[in-house]
């Protein structure tokens, strides 16, 4: 991976357009709002591939889920084809509910017909279009800093009265672990 300061998506980039972050291959919105403390962000329909990893701790889920997912990328897939890592990794977070969806966004170039994981546990999903509330933060996130930058755009999304879904809230990590400065990190809502 190449070093680097993050690049933030701007206003009106498809999401045809490839942008790196760190050197990585990123979702990307087709539109973004910015507001004082928070992002409002349309991102197209797109396949990513995911797991789910059921009664761990969070942090155990996204190390087992990670490893799962880069595994398909290193071919462990029907066409046993290596696939570039991109970002974000995101992290599916329901409340009361100690099952984690792990996934990675599908390189664009497979997103029409990407590779089938060859293990079970592996699958390609398809995200519809989607209108997302986000907050970024810098630093290296723990699922109590994932969930204590929730809470905050949640209480800022009710204070502002922006209807949301808030049973659930994805994380998204953009950052190698080895990466030791300049680190982004978010939080989802779906705007309802």
């Amino acid at each position: 991976m190449r070093g680097g300061s993050p690049m933030r998506p701007r206003a009106g980039q498809g999401s045809s357009l490839l942008v790196f972050i760190t050197g990585l291959m990123v979702a990307v919105p087709s539109a973004a709002f910015q507001a004082k403390d928070y992002e409002l962000r349309q991102y197209e329909t797109a396949k990513w591939v995911s797991t789910v990893i059921r009664g761990e701790s969070q942090k155990e889920a996204m190390r087992q889920g990670f490893w799962k997912l880069f595994h398909y990328l290193q071919g462990k897939n029907e066409k046993e084809m290596k696939i570039d890592m991109t970002v974000p990794v995101t992290c599916l977070v329901k409340s009361g509910c100690t099952d984690f969806k792990i996934s990675f966004f599908v390189p664009f170039e497979h997103q029409d017909c990407p590779p089938q994981p060859t293990d079970s546990d592996v699958f390609i999903e398809e995200r519809k279009a989607a209108a997302l509330f986000v907050r970024s933060f810098g630093g290296f996130a723990s699922p109590e800093k994932y969930a204590e930058e929730a809470d905050a755009l949640a209480r800022t999304l009710r204070n502002r009265g922006q209807p949301f879904h808030e049973d659930f809230f994805y994380t998204a990590g953009y950052d190698s672990p080895f990466k030791l400065f300049n680190r982004h990190n978010e939080v989802w809502y779906f705007k309802k």
